[in-house]
């Protein structure tokens, strides 16, 4: 399985961005999606993972109540609502993909390349 992300940029603090990834080559409905971020000179860091039948999510605390993720089999897309921006979300946004959250969040089993979201203050 390939995953692209798409959606980041310039935004100032408290702004809003909705990040997409794409899937192909491969079977996408029964796979757990979900971010992970690296902020620059930082450790790659869990955001927030959907099971794959779409009705549990799990989301690192520093982003509860402000990230959404949501995800349409139909068009194996998987996308990231961020929501009250601060500049600390400031890093390169990766979605990722494993049999499950448990495993997205740790070791996932697939990667993409990411998108740059800087939230200036």
């Amino acid at each position: 399985v390939q995953l692209q992300a798409s959606g980041g940029g310039l935004v100032q603090a408290g702004g809003s961005l909705r990040l997409s990834c794409a899937a192909s080559g491969g079977t996408f409905s029964d796979l757990a999606l979900g971010w992970v971020r690296q902020a620059a000179g930082k450790e790659r860091e869990f955001v927030g993972a959907i099971n794959w039948y779409g009705d549990s999510t799990d989301y690192a605390d520093s982003v509860k109540g402000r990230f959404t993720i949501s995800r349409d089999d139909a068009k194996n897309t998987v996308h990231l609502q961020v929501n009250s921006l601060k500049p600390e979300d400031t890093a390169i946004y990766f979605c990722a993909a494993a049999g499950t959250m448990v495993e997205v969040r740790s070791t996932p089993r697939y990667w993409g390349q990411g998108t740059q979201v800087t939230v200036s203050s």
